[in-house]
């Protein structure tokens, strides 16, 4: 690397670290665009300002200039693994200056035909606080003797156990939220389709808190079909339609539960359809406004450029860059349309195992009544629980055909916008 640029060469060696902080706004955007290699060939004038460096001397250098010691190889381990794999990647990384100072970004980048371009914004979030803690333990982990690779598999762990079902699903979360806290900090009111976008992920969110609400309904009643046979093998004789009904009952309960099953479990489960379609969404809609207001933001550097044209040619690609992954979200927003209807018709089915459950009850209400009539019976105590039982079941049931609306409400309204 230090043949494509003499600058570099000296600067490599040049290793000393400063506790100080390089100042920037958090309406200031970094620009770079790399080849496969990750060697420099455009930044705007933010990146050089920040960092310390003339463009003479980052420009044919690796991007690798500006790392700083304190960030764990494993981050960057996972960084290369998806940009290599033909994936944008999302992180917090923190760099060093020229002078040895340094600066926190949020970085977006994405694969190009022929290399990387980069877009960064400045941190502010308590997800960014977070993530510092994160990094610390791994680094005083690759001090040990962890591997990069070993470091990439522990931070997706590690941010597993923080709530994120994947490292997309950090990447998503990191990128709204440190755009909304930019946009907020700025003034501004947050776009739309963003603010939609939110909101459908937090609807989708409380859709599988409520399916899990319901599967442990499903799992604690499970024992009232067994204390029905119980109780009728006490009857003996007169206890044969007690035991058909907890036989239905029983069926009922399973088909119930196996309906529950099939919507949440698995990858490829309906909810985790229309989660990661959400969710994928709202990330593609965060990095092409970024990319926008970057694509924007080049006016500054054209503005004092002798030679435009490279600018003017990576401000165009910004703009298709942006626009290809504004079509993608309407191709993940297809998907969600598509599942929550396929989840609309789903619920019918629960509707009508609901429906047997109403049946069951209403004859075990008539069998305890012919049994035992109005006194206080085993019997009596099982009808209660089926009514606690069917109310908490149709309550969240409601739920969830509420929440799925809210879904099929936002999906509408994107559609006319985007």
């Amino acid at each position: 690397m230090s043949e494509l640029n003499p600058h570099f060469a000296k600067e490599a060696s040049h290793s000393t670290i400063s506790s100080g902080e390089a100042a920037f706004q958090p309406s200031e955007m970094f620009y770079s665009r790399t080849d496969k290699r990750g060697v420099i060939i455009e930044a705007n004038s933010v990146f050089r300002r920040v960092s310390g460096f003339l463009w003479e001397e980052i420009k044919g250098a690796p991007h690798k200039i500006i790392r700083h010691p304190d960030m764990p190889k494993g981050v960057f381990q996972l960084y290369w693994d998806r940009l290599k794999a033909d994936k944008p990647v999302v992180a917090y990384v923190k760099n060093r200056t020229k002078e040895g100072r340094y600066y926190w970004v949020l970085a977006l980048t994405w694969p190009m035909a022929d290399g990387f371009m980069s877009v960064r914004i400045k941190p502010t979030t308590d997800l960014f606080r977070k993530v510092q803690g994160i990094y610390a333990a791994l680094l005083a982990d690759e001090k040990q003797g962890l591997t990069p690779a070993q470091s990439a598999e522990r931070l997706k762990a590690m941010l597993k156990q923080a709530g994120f079902r994947s490292y997309d699903s950090f990447m998503t979360e990191a990128l709204s939220r440190e755009s909304a806290a930019r946009t907020e900090q700025r003034g501004l009111p947050v776009h739309q389709v963003q603010r939609r976008f939110s909101e459908m992920f937090e609807t989708v969110c409380r859709l599988g808190e409520e399916t899990d609400q319901m599967t442990e309904i499903i799992h604690a009643i499970r024992t009232v079909p067994m204390n029905m046979r119980i109780l009728a093998s006490r009857l003996e004789n007169a206890g044969g339609p007690i035991s058909a009904i907890s036989v239905n009952y029983g069926s009922m309960l399973d088909e119930m539960a196996t309906w529950v099953r099939e919507f949440v479990e698995g990858e490829d489960s309906t909810y985790a359809r229309i989660h990661d379609a959400i969710q994928h969404g709202q990330f593609l809609v965060c990095a092409a406004a970024i990319q926008r207001e970057m694509s924007d933001r080049f006016e500054e550097d054209l503005a004092g450029a002798a030679d435009t044209e490279q600018l003017e040619s990576d401000r165009r690609m910004l703009r298709s860059e942006a626009q290809k992954f504004e079509t993608d979200m309407r191709a993940a927003l297809k998907t969600v349309e598509t599942e929550v209807n396929r989840l609309s018709r789903s619920v019918l089915d629960m509707k009508r195992y609901v429906t047997g459950l109403s049946s069951t009850r209403m004859m075990c209400k008539i069998e305890s009544a012919a049994l035992y009539g109005s006194g206080d019976t085993s019997l009596s105590g099982i009808v209660d629980q089926l009514d606690a039982g069917q109310n908490e079941i149709e309550e969240r049931l409601a739920r969830i055909v509420q929440l799925n609306s809210v879904i099929q409400g936002h999906t509408g309204m994107i559609r006319t916008m985007a």
